[in-house]
């Protein structure tokens, strides 16, 4: 006997089903070509071609670039009355004879006062000139105490004359003789005790460099390394390092 139909005719095969939802699927995607113009993409190929980036990241800012280095302090605080604003007065004894052609280079324009056998008394003389004629610079360079003692009351009268001045750098001393520590103390003590005062530590630095010095362990070769030495570390200081 013949089979018959099964009511509301035939099932639809499960291959044809499959086409049917792959042909409606390439349907949907035509159209979204046609609407946005480009293929979608998958979240990995959006997130490499387009890589997510943190706040800090996104923000534009101008990279950032050291111009070169100089030995002038930057903002120094402004002199008081009587002292040259932009100007580098150095006043010393025989020792800064050794090295004021490094100190000149390493600090263009400086104006070096130094005399053989000078005392701390003939240098306090010397810049109160100075000051009372204009021409002190507003930054100052004392390298005395190498030819006799000094005390707390020397170095107060030094500061009456240059209390005011933008940077004040004395320089302690490398002698042998019995003042050389009581010297290095009463300028050790006395920066303490005023703003603006440094002090550029050469004892320290010449007692670990002996080859440096003639016969006499103080004085250097005019010039030579431990006269390079002795003006950067002056010019360090006078800078702020």
């Amino acid at each position: 006997m013949a089979q018959h139909a099964a009511k509301g005719g035939r099932r639809p095969s499960p291959v044809a089903l499959i086409a049917i939802v792959l042909v409606a699927a390439a349907v949907v995607v035509a159209l979204a070509v046609g609407l946005s113009g480009k293929s979608p993409k998958s979240k990995a190929t959006e997130a490499r071609n387009h890589p997510t980036t943190s706040a800090s990241a996104a923000t534009t800012s101008s990279p950032t670039t050291s111009g070169p280095t100089t030995t002038t302090t930057a903002a120094l605080p402004a002199p008081a009355a009587g002292f040259k604003v932009g100007q580098v007065t150095a006043v010393g004894d025989s020792v800064m004879l050794d090295y004021q052609n490094p100190l000149m280079t390493d600090i263009p324009g400086v104006d070096v006062q130094a005399s053989v056998s000078r005392q701390w008394g003939a240098g306090e003389a010397l810049l109160q000139q100075l000051k009372s004629t204009g021409q002190l610079g507003a930054e100052v360079i004392v390298a005395l105490s190498t030819n006799g003692p000094i005390t707390q009351g020397d170095f107060d009268a030094m500061m009456g004359i240059l209390q005011g001045a933008s940077r004040i750098v004395f320089v302690n001393v490398h002698v042998d003789r019995p003042w050389q520590d009581p010297n290095n103390a009463v300028l050790a003590q006395g920066a303490t005790r005023y703003p603006r005062v440094f002090i550029a530590d050469w004892a320290t630095l010449a007692n670990q460099n002996p080859q440096w010095f003639g016969s006499d362990g103080t004085h250097l070769a005019i010039d030579g390394p431990g006269a390079e030495a002795l003006a950067s570390l002056i010019t360090s200081t006078l800078s702020g390092g």
